[in-house]
C-alpha cells in the first residue's frame, strides 16, 4: 500500500484519475458483455 505514503497535497488527483479509469473500464466491459450476449442469443 505505496498510496498512503504519498505527501497529502496532492488533493487526491491521481488516485481519482485511476478510479475514474476503473469505472470507465468496468462500464465498458459490461457494454461488451451485453452486447454480445445479445447477439449471442439471438
Amino acid at each position: 500500500m505505496t498510496d498512503q505514503n504519498q505527501p497529502a497535497d496532492d488533493d487526491g488527483s491521481p488516485k481519482f484519475g485511476r478510479l475514474l479509469l476503473v469505472l470507465l473500464a468496468a462500464v465498458a466491459l459490461i457494454g461488451v458483455i451485453t452486447f454480445a450476449s445479445e447477439a449471442y442469443y439471438r
